[in-house]
């Protein structure tokens, strides 16, 4: 097997490890990030990350956890970062939906079909690319500088070769921590923007969003679902990383 088939074949397994580890905690972090800010005097729709959790399972079973997976994953990163938290977000946002709540898309099909249809095309399917790219880029730099950089760190030089499974496991849950500190506020205007009303929105770009939420919010509200976010790349990088090396090991 050529090195590049053995480099796609570690990176799928590590990525579906990522996925089956990590979803379940994405899926309460976009809930949180997307839940409009409450009126005067009324609470929000989910008291906290645990309260969603049982909210979703109550609502929607286990199944509701893992919303966005599946036929999205296939698609490019932002259309699929577009479909994946639709999906995640339409019962934070039923109450408020101008279509008088309920379940508004069927699976991520559904959601490509009515944003090709009733926003603007393909265009509509790249809507937040601009805070995508601004998250991607120096997140994954941070990530995988701190990846190599832990795993030197513990090996005590640039030979990582003999590392065992449990420092790779430290190593991938440092440089998973690391993405999300560096690009947090970013990925929660992604998420505004993503699931904001094509009809009626509430945000006029990135920067728009930036201020209207530190506005209403505070700093608090560019936060978001962070401690979800930090619960879930922890161990879903570990397992990403882990999984990549091992079975990367494993053919040669």
């Amino acid at each position: 097997m050529g090195e590049v088939a053995k480099d796609l074949a570690a990176g799928t397994v590590g990525g579906a490890a990522q996925l089956i580890v990590g979803h379940p905690f994405d899926t309460i972090k976009v809930k949180l990030q997307s839940q409009p800010a409450p009126l005067p005097g009324q609470l929000p729709k989910y008291a906290g990350a645990m309260d969603a959790v049982k909210q979703t399972i109550a609502a929607e079973g286990l199944g509701g956890l893992y919303k966005g997976a599946g036929v999205a994953v296939s698609f490019l990163a932002c259309p699929t970062e577009l479909i994946k938290c639709r999906l995640q977000a339409q019962s934070a946002l039923a109450d408020v939906s101008s279509s008088g709540g309920g379940v508004k898309y069927s699976g991520p099909m559904d959601v490509a079909k009515h944003v090709l249809r009733s926003e603007g095309g393909m265009k509509g399917l790249f809507k937040g690319l601009a805070p995508t790219f601004a998250r991607e880029v120096p997140g994954n730099a941070a990530m995988f500088g701190v990846y190599e950089g832990v795993k030197q760190l513990i090996a005590g030089g640039q030979d990582t070769s003999q590392l065992g499974r449990g420092s790779m496991v430290v190593a991938g849950g440092v440089a998973g921590a690391s993405f999300w500190c560096m690009v947090y506020p970013t990925d929660v205007v992604k998420s505004v923007i993503q699931v904001d009303d094509y009809k009626n929105p509430k945000f006029f770009g990135s920067i728009d969003a930036f201020k209207k939420i530190l506005k209403s919010e505070g700093v608090k509200g560019l936060y978001k679902g962070f401690g979800p976010a930090m619960a879930r790349s922890v161990p879903a990088n570990a397992a990403c990383f882990l999984a990549y090396e091992v079975t990367r090991s494993s053919l040669g």
